[in-house]
């Protein structure tokens, strides 16, 4: 189970997909292998870059099963949804079969304080024991948590044991979470999103790792390991793929954009996206070929 203490790289997968839009099973299995080979020690599915809302109930499921059967690292499910039903049934379908927590992002109907956190009382209640990750993400849920309601959550709410940071800018509110934890709050696991955009300087804060997404789910890897060490290195690093991380950051188009390199770096057979989708042009194709050779330059230069 993850727990307070939770750290490392909880990769957010993307769902593999046949050209047809049917599940593509095969590239479940390699994807989840590629993921694990490039440095991940978690993995957080059926999330908003995994398409979760395009799966029917059973489809959401049989992923579930199938990634944590093939997996040897955690796995985390997303499993928001507008009523707490379904969350339950989800949740408790991804437990049965070894999943070692939930994510748990607010319904964009929420806009009081008083309201986002009797939200997470109720989300408890019905999750029981099974632990949760909240999820921050104003951007997409219009959903706006400040320091001290994701205190008061935490404090209301002991199953809840990682945030999944990704408001932005975000980077005062994880030295407040640490300040606060400092000085008598319950400590808990910060992993970060964003496709790790601020992940250098989000370690710098306090975090204890990376909850995201990226074409080259290495990156945060080789940048959490080398933050231990020495941060010059660090920061070559994270430079070498900023690039890339800039051109997959576009909004409406950043998923199309993984799943192409994740295809061409074969970790899965098709990008395709199931409908309705993004799909990328002859144009932007070229564009991320070059940025991937540029990358691929300035990497060898660092000893990659």
């Amino acid at each position: 189970m993850i727990d307070e203490t939770t750290s490392g790289v909880f990769t957010i997968a993307v769902t593999p997909f046949q050209p047809d839009g049917a599940i593509d099973w095969d590239s479940v299995d390699s994807m989840v292998d590629f993921y694990i080979e490039k440095g991940a020690t978690g993995l957080t599915i059926l999330g908003m870059m995994g398409e979760a809302g395009k799966l029917t109930a059973q489809e959401s499921v049989a992923v579930v099963q199938r990634v944590v059967a093939r997996s040897t690292v955690p796995i985390v499910v997303g499993v928001s949804a507008p009523g707490f039903a379904a969350i339950k049934t989800l949740s408790d379908a991804s437990t049965e079969v070894g999943a070692a927590g939930v994510m748990v992002a607010p319904p964009s109907s929420l806009r009081t304080d008083d309201q986002i956190i009797g939200y997470y009382r109720n989300v408890a209640e019905v999750l029981g024991a099974t632990p949760f990750v909240l999820q921050d993400f104003p951007l997409a849920t219009n959903v706006i948590m400040s320091t001290s309601v994701i205190l008061k959550i935490v404090e209301d709410c002991p199953t809840c044991v990682m945030l999944k940071h990704e408001d932005w800018p975000g980077l005062e509110k994880i030295t407040d979470l640490r300040a606060a934890s400092d000085v008598g709050a319950r400590r808990i696991s910060i992993l970060c999103g964003n496709g790790g955009m601020y992940l250098h300087e989000e370690m710098l804060r306090g975090a204890d790792g990376a909850m995201t997404g990226f074409g080259y789910p290495e990156m945060m890897a080789q940048v959490i390991e080398a933050n231990k060490s020495d941060e010059t290195h660090a920061r070559d690093i994270f430079d070498a793929y900023m690039l890339m991380v800039r051109y997959e950051a576009q909004p409406g188009m950043g998923l199309a954009i993984r799943k192409y390199t994740l295809a061409q770096r074969g970790a899965i057979a098709h990008d395709t996206l199931r409908k309705p989708g993004a799909s990328l042009t002859p144009a932007a194709r070229g564009e991320i070929d070059t940025l991937a050779a540029r990358q691929a330059m300035k990497l060898k230069d660092l000893g990659f």
